[in-house]
């Protein structure tokens, strides 16, 4: 049990308490009295005047470095110079690269596995040769068996046209002797039974009989004469025909297969080179497939497909002159030969990706010729800016805007 306080303790720990608060200030006091009243030394100098000064100073060089040492440029240069156009009156369009022949987008007709590669990109090929193979060992088989068949119809006819047997005419002669002698065997019973006839001892059923005995015999003499005439007068000429019929379709089946075969080797319908290859050994091609298998095209002479605005087809003359100038590359010239126009308006579909450029216009597609004349050659698909003059194309608009301006009405 905790002992109880005695009133005496609390009135000493109250009398100790006041004075501590009555010295505390008093001593506060003191401390700062002298430390105003002590003589300053350099430290306080350095500390209240010296450190804001060099503050000042470093963001003072700060400043006077970055701008000695990067000086703004009120007109700064472009990275890459603008293309421009030496003509005063210009009808600019953007124009794509391609081959002579256009770029030729090779597929499969057929789906299956791509087995070879006969062709890597750069490869010059002519007409006929091999770019890639698909598997033929199904087909060959199909083959093989449709051979079979034209071996059967081929031995049938052989058969037929070497009728008749010689070892089967005495055997149907002998079924004529044999059906001879029947027949004069019934005549005989026949005889026999009409004469008992006669005389009460046979019935008319015994007559009847006996005539029915003889008329097949008859018959069946006939039949095997007419059988051994047949045999001896050789294949019928319609059986043969039927035959030969049976020949050529068998193989008619056969060509189709190596028709077949022979479809799973893509080869090349134009001279030119490969321009790219989109398919490995192992690989699946669908029918049709999902992206070009093979690019190729003649490039010893390259054409440039241009677009031509639909706002500017009034003023494209194909007689005008123009000229490519490759992007990157403004300081080549390419001189342009026209060569025709597609008379059918499209989508735009080549974007350059300028800022002002309308992607939802059509174009009219115009082919130029680029010879490049001992300049850095084009590839292929390469994106180029056109410049066709329009002199000519000014002038003839301008007796149409004398005659608009004297109607203002537009009638």
């Amino acid at each position: 049990m905790e002992k109880p306080k005695s009133p005496s303790d609390s009135v000493a720990k109250q009398s100790l308490r006041d004075v501590s608060e009555t010295i505390q200030p008093t001593a506060v006091v003191e401390i700062h009295r002298r430390r105003l009243t002590r003589p300053r030394t350099f430290a306080d100098n350095l500390t209240q005047f010296g450190v804001p000064l060099a503050g000042i100073a470093l963001f003072v060089f700060a400043g006077w470095f970055v701008l000695s040492t990067r000086p703004i440029n009120r007109n700064p240069l472009p990275p890459i110079e603008p293309a421009r156009s030496p003509y005063a009156e210009t009808l600019a369009a953007s124009g794509v690269v391609e081959a002579q022949t256009e770029n030729i987008s090779v597929g499969s007709l057929t789906a299956g596995v791509v087995v070879e590669v006969f062709v890597q990109v750069g490869d010059e090929v002519q007409v006929g040769s091999p770019l890639f193979q698909l598997d033929d060992r199904a087909l060959k088989g199909q083959r093989d068996v449709k051979r079979a068949l034209v071996d059967t119809a081929t031995s049938e006819l052989v058969r037929l046209e070497a009728e008749p047997r010689k070892e089967k005419i005495p055997v149907a002669a002998a079924d004529v002797d044999f059906a001879r002698a029947a027949k004069a065997r019934e005549s005989d019973a026949f005889k026999r039974v009409q004469d008992l006839a006669l005389r009460k001892v046979a019935t008319e059923q015994d007559v009847v009989q006996a005539q029915e005995s003889f008329l097949g015999a008859q018959a069946s003499l006939a039949k095997a004469e007419a059988s051994l005439d047949l045999l001896q007068a050789g294949t019928w000429k319609y059986d043969l025909d039927v035959s030969r019929a049976v020949i050529k379709q068998a193989e008619a089946e056969v060509a189709h297969i190596e028709i077949e075969i022979e479809r799973l080797t893509v080869r090349s319908l134009v001279d030119g080179r490969v321009l790219q290859v989109n398919i490995l050994p192992g690989e699946f091609v669908g029918a049709p497939p999902g992206q070009p298998l093979v690019i190729l095209g003649n490039v010893d002479k390259l054409r440039v497909r241009v677009d031509i605005d639909e706002f500017d087809i009034a003023r494209f003359q194909k007689s005008s002159k123009a000229f490519a100038m490759p992007r990157g590359s403004l300081q080549e010239k390419y001189p342009l030969e026209f060569v025709r126009i597609e008379p059918f308006v499209v989508p735009k579909k080549s974007l350059t990706g300028g800022s002002a450029e309308r992607v939802d216009t059509r174009v009219l597609q115009v082919i130029y010729e680029c010879d490049p004349n001992g300049r850095p050659a084009m590839f292929v698909g390469q994106q180029v800016e056109v410049f066709i003059d329009g002199d000519s194309e000014s002038k003839s608009v301008k007796p149409l805007e004398k005659a608009a301006a004297s109607h203002p009405d537009g009638h």
